[in-house]
C-alpha cells in the first residue's frame, strides 16, 4: 500500500527530525524496534486496534506493555498512533526510521540470497567486496534460495548483481536464441 508506507515514512521522518535534534538518533533507533515488536503481538494489536475500545484506554494498555522500555518521546509517538488509529503502522514506522538511520550514517542495506547458507568469511569478503563498490558501509542481509542453484544475488539499493548460476544459464540461452554467442 503506496499510502500506508508514505504515511509511515511521514511519522518517522518526524521522529528522526526530534532524534536529530534532540542528539538520539541511535536510541529512537532501538526503542522504535522495541514498540514495534511488543506491540505487534496478536493479542497487544488486537486491543490497540480496536476503535471500540477509548484511545485513553489504549495508550494505557501500550504503556503497560512498553513499560520502561522506551522513552517518553517514543512512547509520545506511540500515543499519537492510537490516538489516529494508526497503530498497524508501527512496525512501518520503525523500517523507515531505519532507512533514515542508515543513510544518516552511510549504511547500505545489501539482500544476498544464495543457494546455502554462506560461510562466515565468504559474508566477509562479500561485504568487503561490496564496500570497495559502494565506497561505504555494507551491512547484509541474507536469503536462502536452493532455485538460484549456487553462487549468490544481491541486491544493492537499486541495482541488482546476478551471480547466480540459474541466472548466467538464462543469460546464456538468451545469447543463444538470440544467435549471438560465438563459437570458440
Amino acid at each position: 500500500m503506496p499510502g500506508k508506507r508514505g504515511s509511515a515514512r511521514r511519522y518517522a521522518e518526524a521522529a528522526f527530525g526530534i532524534a536529530e535534534r534532540d542528539g538520539t538518533i541511535p536510541a529512537w533507533l532501538e526503542q522504535l524496534d522495541v514498540a514495534a515488536g511488543l506491540l505487534s503481538d496478536e493479542r497487544a494489536s488486537r486491543v490497540l486496534a480496536n476503535p471500540a475500545i477509548p484511545a485513553s484506554e489504549r495508550i494505557m494498555v501500550a504503556d503497560k506493555i512498553l513499560g520502561d522500555r522506551v522513552s517518553g518521546p517514543v512512547r509520545n509517538l506511540v500515543g499519537l498512533l492510537l490516538r489516529r488509529g494508526r497503530a498497524d503502522l508501527l512496525p512501518s514506522v520503525a523500517r523507515e526510521y531505519r532507512r533514515l538511520y542508515d543513510r544518516h550514517e552511510g549504511i547500505t542495506t545489501a539482500l544476498v540470497t544464495s543457494a546455502a547458507p554462506l560461510q562466515d568469511d565468504e559474508s566477509a569478503a562479500l561485504r568487503d567486496r561490496l564496500a570497495g563498490m559502494t565506497g561505504g558501509r555494507i551491512e547484509l542481509r541474507f536469503e536462502v534460495d536452493p532455485t538460484i542453484l549456487g553462487g549468490v544475488v544481491v541486491r544493492l539499493g537499486d541495482r541488482l548483481i546476478d551471480g547466480s548460476v540459474r541466472g548466467r544459464l538464462e543469460r546464456l540461452r538468451a545469447r543463444l536464441a538470440a544467435g549471438t554467442l560465438q563459437a570458440r
